[in-house]
């Protein structure tokens, strides 16, 4: 029976479950819709630009229908998803597998932003009401935004690109997931607690090499030079392809003008010549440390030599290609130079941090390997992703080799940076003195030399704790302002929702008051007036349908002003006729103001009210008629 029960037991409904859901995790249907937003506002622009193309191409070769294959295409290819073009001429499908860097910013930025906002409290919610929990929004950005992603590319599936869907599983989580992170991470005020956790996910061994004295700042300075470093060779690429487009101004503008003829056309290639920008940049840093780039498979162009393709198709930025042949001193100086700057800037990024610290010289020069290799690491993954196939056959090595890129950056600021922060670091630390006994050029063992280095040790910490202090104060600082934003943004998003929920009270309210007052005048059969008409714009009597006096008489107030007392008539003067006096007289009696017009001045007014209804209507109407006459200036009387 225990069996039957069970199996007869109503199960949950489905609604009953994300009620459930969402009670558990608030903030994860916020967050699911703004990873569908981020997503669907990535795919409206591509969309956008895609199709106004395709309006104002004079000779479209496809229908709109193409244009969206297109669009869902090339947001795909912006993630770093690898595309297959069908239809070529030798009938072997194509690939194309250089994604446009400047591209991939769009969607990570969409991403970023979405992640940061979906860590807000929801609307609706209290004053207190703390932000959604750092996994819940991370997971709902995510699902959101991977949700809409494998849509596009079963659309994309259809058109003339196709996605590989071995990069789709790869590229789309990846982007989604680390710049949701990201997101996520500033909302919260960027805080140092999640790095240690992921350190522990790490080997054992990995483990005990990031552990020791003062781990966090070794890591946050190599981190900082790394970036500095990559800074420097992005912009020393972009330098070297600007100089080279420049020196070959003839050819690039002969083959931005080869390519098409119309207006609609050179828009297009200009376009896509500013998009691929940061890919030559990365190019040309390639370049400068040495592998180079390819150029098609055996075609290489490094410092040393130039070996283009023969049948490269003209295109404004291949145009700053060197020439063939073996490399110049200009060549060589132009690449020694990118790397060399980048070298120093990473030393003078440690060197600074050295001094506050006071590191000793092998943890000086373990930093500045730590940073090369960070920066060796970025660099290989932007040539991987400024690279790839562009064909088959010839075309399928295209752009630089990501390891030997990787490998020959670190090299270099290996090279350059740890001798030279090894020796400012001498030099700032012992003056040139000691740096020149360093270099094996004197010797500085006197007592007064000893003096003078423990003399500079002790400014040496006293300056380490005041930078101490002042980085804390700094942290400190930036800590509250980030408090301060999130709060003032949270508290204007609560302000909105509450005047939102105000308003919609007020017309809720609205509603129902003229609902009630319709349903009151269906029920009634007449239409409600104000209780205190105006006396003008009464009916008179005779005027109108046959109940013109009820209706007249409903709408007087209950309660009418107050009829002031009127005056007795004064005594008429002696009649000089020798009628009787005015003492025997008496006076005439005042006129009711209920009584009827047709009665007489010294009438007066029977007890017993008019059986008549229409003359007690023309009565009454009289009598307010006379009141209005007393109480308005100006009028009747009264009236001055």
């Amino acid at each position: 029976m225990a069996v039957v029960m069970n199996m007869t037991v109503r199960r949950p409904s489905f609604s009953a479950l994300l009620t459930r859901l969402r009670d558990r995790s608030p903030g994860l249907g916020a967050s699911l819709l703004g990873g569908v937003i981020a997503a669907g506002l990535g795919l409206g622009c591509f969309s956008v630009l895609v199709m106004a193309l395709w309006v104002s191409s004079p000779y479209p070769d496809s229908g709109p229908g193409g244009a969206l294959h297109l669009a869902a295409a090339l947001w795909l290819l912006a993630h770093g998803v690898e595309l297959v073009r069908i239809h070529t001429l030798s009938g072997v499908p194509a690939p194309v597998g250089v994604t446009p860097l400047l591209l991939l910013v769009v969607p990570a930025l969409l991403v970023y932003r979405g992640a940061r906002e979906a860590v807000d409290a929801p609307d609706g919610a209290g004053a207190d009401a703390p932000p959604v929990r750092a996994r819940t929004a991370w997971t709902g950005v995510v699902t959101g935004y991977l949700g809409v992603g494998g849509c596009v590319a079963l659309y994309a599936s259809g058109g003339e690109l196709r996605p590989v869907w071995g990069w789709v599983a790869v590229c789309l989580p990846l982007l989604a997931t680390g710049a949701a992170g990201a997101g996520v991470w500033t909302a919260y005020g960027r805080p140092r607690e999640p790095l240690p956790s992921l350190v522990r996910v790490l080997p054992g061994a990995v483990r005990r090499l990031l552990s020791g004295r003062d781990t966090r700042v070794r890591w946050g300075t190599a981190v900082r030079a790394s970036l500095a470093g990559t800074v420097v060779f992005f912009g020393g690429g972009t330098t070297l392809l600007a100089v080279s487009l420049v020196g070959h101004g003839d050819a690039t503008r002969a083959s931005f003008l080869q390519l098409t003829a119309g207006w609609t056309g050179r828009c297009a290639v200009l376009l896509l010549c500013v998009c691929l920008v940061p890919n030559a940049a990365v190019w040309s840093a390639s370049y400068a440390v040495g592998p180079g780039f390819a150029l098609g498979a055996g075609h290489l162009v490094n410092p040393l030599a130039s070996d283009r393709a023969p049948f490269l198709p003209p295109f404004p930025l291949l145009a700053a290609v060197p020439v063939n042949g073996p490399g110049t001193p200009v060549n060589w100086l132009a690449g020694a130079a990118v790397p060399v700057a980048a070298g120093v800037t990473v030393a003078w990024f440690v060197v600074k941090r050295t001094a506050e610290r006071q590191w000793t010289t092998g943890r000086t020069a373990g930093v500045v390997t730590l940073a090369a290799l960070l920066c060796g690491l970025l660099l290989a993954a932007l040539a991987g992703l400024a690279g790839g196939p562009m064909g088959v056959s010839g075309l399928t090595r295209f752009g630089p080799v990501w390891w030997q890129t990787g490998t020959a950056t670190a090299v270099w600021l290996v090279g350059v940076g740890v001798p030279t922060a090894l020796a400012v670091r001498k030099w700032r630390g012992w003056g040139i003195a000691s740096l020149a006994a360093w270099l094996g050029l004197g010797s500085t063992t006197t007592a007064e030399n000893r003096t003078e280095e423990n003399g500079t040790e002790e400014s040496r910490t006293a300056k380490r704790r005041t930078a101490e202090r002042r980085t804390a104060e700094r942290r400190a600082a930036k800590r509250r302002t980030a408090e301060k934003r999130t709060a003032d943004r949270r508290a204007e998003k609560r302000r909105r929702a509450e005047r939102r929920a105000a308003e919609k009270q007020a017309a809720k309210r609205q509603r129902a008051e003229a609902a009630e007052r319709r349903t009151t005048e269906k029920r009634t059969g007449e239409r409600s007036e104000p209780s205190t008409p105006v006396a003008s714009a009464a009916p008179l009597p005779g005027q109108g349908g046959g109940d013109t006096f009820e209706e007249w008489y409903e709408a007087l107030p209950a309660e009418p002003y107050p009829v002031p007392p009127v005056r007795p008539f004064p005594a008429p003067p002696a009649d000089p006729y020798g009628g009787p006096s005015a003492e025997h007289r008496e006076a005439p009696a005042a006129r009711h103001p209920y009584a009827p017009l047709s009665a007489e001045p010294g009438t007066p007014p029977s007890a017993a009210p008019l059986p008549d209804p229409w003359q007690d209507e023309v009565a009454r109407r009289a009598g307010w008629e006379a009141l209005r006459e007393v109480s308005e200036p100006g009028d009747g009387v009264g009236g001055s």
